[in-house]
């Protein structure tokens, strides 16, 4: 779940000096487009920059990246630092080429990426962006990406037999080579055309003007099996955002005349550019936003659509930031359709029930769970009204109460625990929230808590229940704005330990206490079978461990596993997989709640993560 964001210049250089009166416009939207996006990444960030067009001798490309504790302002510290000899050009457009020249991170071209450490050490070898370097202008490139690729030996295997040898393999390596050999192919091809008519600083410049970077593409993803919003830019100044088949990954642009922009998430490019909605594109499934050299751009499509765009529902539920208007709504609708469970869960004593959120993600879907028993009240009104010869007092009493809402739960750390890295997640939950004490009714209210979402319980069991406990409420209803999590994803958000979900721990019990765990045995015989017969790709076995029980006995158990030392009755409630789609009706992408994944290589993974898990392999799947 990684941040892009990318920036061409269309005017020259000097137009940006004049207008705006500063050496560093592109750098400082660039701030603020990571800026606007820091909750897609807070372990790692990169940039980079291009100048277009400097003479033979000049540097042309600059590149930082950071593990700072605050990586953003690290890196800008520190280019700050570096072009801290731009005082010595009067700030003139008449000088800007020469200051464009001389002085890194300033140019036309600009590559920002923020990064979680979910898997891999945190270290700035695996931070973007990453660079391929030659000689030859034409052949560098540099990648930056929101991706993950399930298919990394393959791909990896193949690019051994091309004669590579690849440095690393894991996925960004991978794509970057991937279209790297492609890039340095079309290269090739165009000076093979011209080159008993042409001197070679001749070609060269032919190159720049005809290298086709949708056939790069084409050639180079063809085989890719993921979720991505790659992002690129070639040494001699074209660039491009390419988009996965199923539209998993987010990708968003604005143009004008001026500057064309990509970032991850469409707040980001409103907030940095003060612009309207309405002007803001996704980039379309299968498409790549390409920028030529001089500044033209095109949609194209360089690789066969899917029949169906599933893009990932976690980031409107959880992941991006709410202040997009149609995340915001379908938040708040996530939490109206869950409405009657909660009230069928209370038995209707709004009396004795306060509401309340976990911070600050759920606040949304918070909003719109109270939305929801207002409108029950409102109907419940009516009836007293219409059906009873009521009294003055009994009419205001009816008509002045409210459901009860109070702020219970206080995030003390800004960090998301559920993808922090392994070691220090157990360590991270018991203390990530505190409470407001003396609400609460001692063994007389119910109080109800609505999160964004449960994987793997942790937060649960070691902080959140347990601080609530202390209030001694009669009962605990935490409420869960997605469906239960049962499947690795291996698209994103990088969940892949099949083992470490609150569903399937739930499950696993399940099939023990009602004398299935035979079926356990029988998913792992035929998951290796598969595996060796090289077809696991084409179903997920893993299903069939859940198919013996219902949504709520799972929640049962998930209840009964979290609860277990607290003093107040616990109950889990988890939205709908229908009403998902109800409410985010146009990001299908619902792979980690049904196991119905996108890509043959989802499947390859999830049985994978289940042999693991059944063999003790702590390891991710792909």
């Amino acid at each position: 779940m990684c941040g892009i964001a990318l920036i061409r210049l269309r005017k020259p250089f000097p137009y940006y000096v004049e207008k705006y009166g500063s050496y560093g416009y592109g750098l400082q939207k660039l701030y603020l487009l990571m800026s606007k996006q820091s909750n897609r990444g807070q372990n790692g960030a990169g940039i980079a920059n291009l100048k277009i067009d400097v003479p033979p001798g000049k540097r042309y490309i600059s590149r930082y990246r950071s593990t700072a504790e605050q990586p953003i302002e690290d890196l800008m510290n520190r280019i700050h630092d570096k072009i801290g000899d731009i005082s010595k050009f009067k700030l003139d457009w008449r000088t800007a080429e020469r200051a464009k020249q001389e002085v890194a991170f300033l140019g036309e071209l600009y590559l920002g990426h923020l990064r979680y450490g979910t898997h891999g050490a945190n270290n700035l070898e695996n931070c973007h962006p990453f660079l391929r370097q030659s000689n030859w202008r034409n052949r560098n490139l540099i990648l930056a990406g929101n991706f993950n690729l399930t298919n990394v030996d393959d791909l990896f295997q193949r690019l051994v037999e091309l004669g590579q040898h690849p440095k690393d393999q894991v996925d960004t390596v991978i794509a970057m080579e991937k279209i790297g050999h492609f890039l340095d192919e079309e290269t090739q091809r165009i000076y093979n055309e011209y080159k008993e008519t042409k001197n070679r600083q001749e070609i060269s410049q032919i190159i720049d003007n005809q290298l086709d970077m949708r056939r790069v593409l084409e050639r180079a993803c063809k085989d890719f099996d993921g979720g991505y919003a790659i992002a690129g830019i070639t040494g001699y100044g074209a660039s491009f955002v390419a988009r996965d088949p199923h539209g998993i990954r987010p990708a968003y642009y604005y143009a004008d005349d001026e500057i064309i922009v990509v970032a991850s998430e469409k707040p980001a490019i409103k907030t940095a550019f003060g612009i309207e909605y309405a002007d803001i594109q996704e980039i379309k499934p299968a498409h790549a936003l390409i920028i030529e050299k001089d500044g033209s751009y095109a949609e194209k499509q360089f690789i066969q659509p899917s029949e169906q765009k599933t893009a990932c529902s976690f980031e409107r539920i959880y992941f991006s930031r709410g202040n997009d208007p149609n995340i915001y709504q379908e938040r708040k609708q996530l939490g109206r359709l869950l409405a009657s469970q909660v009230l069928e869960a209370i038995e209707y004593d709004l009396e004795n029930t306060i509401f309340s959120y976990i911070p600050n993600t759920s606040e949304s879907a918070f909003l719109g769970l109270t939305k929801g028993v207002e409108a029950y009240l409102i109907q419940e009104r009516k009836k007293a009204i219409l059906n009873k010869n009521l009294s003055e007092e009994e009419l205001e009493k009816i008509l002045s109460f409210r459901p009860r809402v109070e702020k219970l739960a206080i995030k003390d750390v800004k960090m998301r625990t559920f993808i922090a890295d392994d070691s220090n997640r157990d360590e991270m939950v018991s203390h990530v929230y505190d409470t407001t004490y003396e609400v609460v009714r001692k063994k007389i209210d119910t109080v109800v808590l609505i999160d964004d979402s449960i994987v793997r319980g942790t937060t649960l069991e070691k902080s959140i229940l347990r601080m609530l406990d202390r209030l001694n409420p009669k009962k605990i209803i935490i409420v869960s704005s997605a469906p239960q999590i049962r499947y690795p994803d291996c698209y994103g958000i990088d969940m892949s330990k099949i083992g470490d979900f609150i569903a399937f721990r739930a499950v696993k019990e399940l099939l023990q206490t009602t004398g299935r765990e035979n079926l356990l045995d029988d998913v792992l015989d035929r998951c290796e079978a598969a595996i060796a017969e090289g077809t696991s790709h084409r179903e997920n076995f893993v299903k069939a461990l859940y198919e013996p029980f219902s949504d709520e006995e799972i929640s049962q158990k998930i209840s009964e596993l979290v609860g277990k030392d607290i003093q107040a009755e616990v109950q889990v409630i988890y939205q709908t997989v229908e009403n998902l789609h109800l409410a985010c009706p146009n990001h299908s992408g619902d792979w980690y709640f049904t196991g119905n994944y996108p890509t043959h290589g989802g499947n390859r993974v999830v049985n994978q993560a289940f042999v693991n898990f059944m063999q003790g392999i702590v390891i991710r799947a792909y």
